[in-house]
């Protein structure tokens, strides 16, 4: 008697379960049950329940031109009709070897006097007008006035980007071309004093 008892607790469970939704709709019997007053509910499919999208014609867009008015607002609206503008790429330069950001920072950690003086001044821009050379070129950004004479090699946009700023307040050219980069560390090696207005005579 004890080993028909084991027999039936180690048997497995019918699956899907007797009373189940899918054991009632596939089985004949289904409408015996519904005679008995017990209803059992329909498994709708996958189409049944919700109809397919519509189909995207995103692969026929074109950049600015607006998608043909359809039944479907899903898609974001296009906020303009003109065709996107294309943005000038400014031009990087190739760099000797030796002249990249890593030998840059090498360079100033070197201890090198890069600054070309030995105190910081305040320098008036009829001063600063006077470095706009190659060989002695400075420039103001954000009111302070750096040597850029030693970095001209290592710039990535090339010494003749770099030189346009020569002799001259650069903040702004700065700000327009890459407002992204910190001139402070990028050149404080180089710091030769402070921009300040003409004195007055």
């Amino acid at each position: 008697m004890d080993r028909t008892r084991q027999v039936k607790t180690t048997a497995p469970p019918a699956f899907p379960a007797i009373n189940s939704a899918q054991r009632a709709a596939a089985s004949p019997s289904s409408s015996s049950d519904s005679s008995r007053g017990l209803s059992i509910p329909k498994i709708l499919t996958d189409s049944a329940l919700m109809p397919p999208p519509p189909v995207p014609s995103l692969a026929t867009r074109q950049p600015g031109v607006p998608p043909p008015q359809s039944s479907s607002s899903l898609l974001a609206p296009m906020t303009t009709t003109q065709p996107p503008r294309r943005l000038s790429r400014r031009e990087k330069v190739a760099l000797a070897p030796g002249f990249g950001p890593l030998d840059w920072g090498n360079l100033k950690a070197s201890g090198q006097n890069l600054r070309g003086v030995d105190a910081l001044m305040r320098i008036p821009p009829s001063v600063l007008k006077l470095h706009n050379k190659k060989e002695d070129a400075w420039t103001a950004i954000n009111g302070k006035v750096y040597n850029i004479t030693p970095y001209l090699p290592y710039h990535p946009g090339g010494e003749k980007e770099l030189m346009r700023v020569a002799g001259r307040d650069g903040t702004k050219l700065f700000s327009l071309t890459h407002a992204w980069v910190n001139a402070d560390f990028m050149l404080d090696a180089c710091l030769v004093g402070f921009l300040v207005s003409e004195p007055s005579s």
